[in-house]
């Protein structure tokens, strides 16, 4: 990660009068930069488990080879994996709860500009009354939309993945009688409910 890049971004963010349009701009940088180095030690995690699966085919010669690479694929950067969590926690967490009233103090049209939403998504917001960065980033995923229609399911912006780290905090954190129980009768995992009787 580049310190000097993150310390440029965070001596803008704390200058007199930033407006709210430039701290988005911000944190959607920040979260991007993030973002991409967490995928470059992903990625040499992964190159360490294929590697591993290669020599896997010559035990029990390379036992020790093996042990070494599936070491490698766990712990490798695990500290600096926990500083990009962190980061994109404490911006994903200001995104979904959104406490300073961004979204609205911006407006739709602004808020959908500065997220780079298309056309054609952005008009589905509107008419579904998605207004929130919560709406827009956490639960549809609509940051830079139209760059993105060939992506692979599952990858998701950056500021969708900063949510989405804030959100498993969220549950794995949670009080168990903070959150509703997804197996309870009429939940998502629970057993569906009888239609109910209308009296006429």
């Amino acid at each position: 990660m580049n310190a000097s890049y993150i310390r440029t971004l965070a001596d803008i963010a704390g200058k007199p009068g930033v407006t709210r349009r430039d701290t988005l701009t911000i944190v959607r940088r920040l979260a991007r930069h993030v973002c991409e180095y967490r995928d470059e030690i992903r990625q040499t995690r992964r190159a360490f488990k294929r590697q591993a699966a290669i020599e896997r085919q010559h035990l029990p010669f390379t036992r020790h080879k093996v042990e070494e690479l599936e070491r490698l694929a766990r712990e490798y950067r695990a500290d600096a994996l926990e500083v990009a969590r962190s980061i994109l926690l404490a911006h994903g967490q200001l995104l979904v709860l959104d406490k300073t009233g961004d979204a609205e103090a911006l407006g739709f049209d602004a808020l959908a500009d500065l997220l780079n939403i298309n056309r054609i998504d952005r008009e589905k917001a509107r008419r579904e009354g998605w207004r929130t960065l919560a709406d827009l980033v956490a639960v549809h995923d609509l940051e830079n939309s139209s760059e993105r229609r060939g992506d692979e399911w599952g990858a998701g912006s950056p500021l969708y993945q900063a949510c989405q780290v804030a959100l498993i905090e969220f549950i794995r954190t949670a009080p168990a009688d903070a959150l509703p129980d997804p197996f309870a009768p009429g939940e998502i995992f629970g057993p569906k409910l009888p239609p109910t009787l209308t009296v006429v």
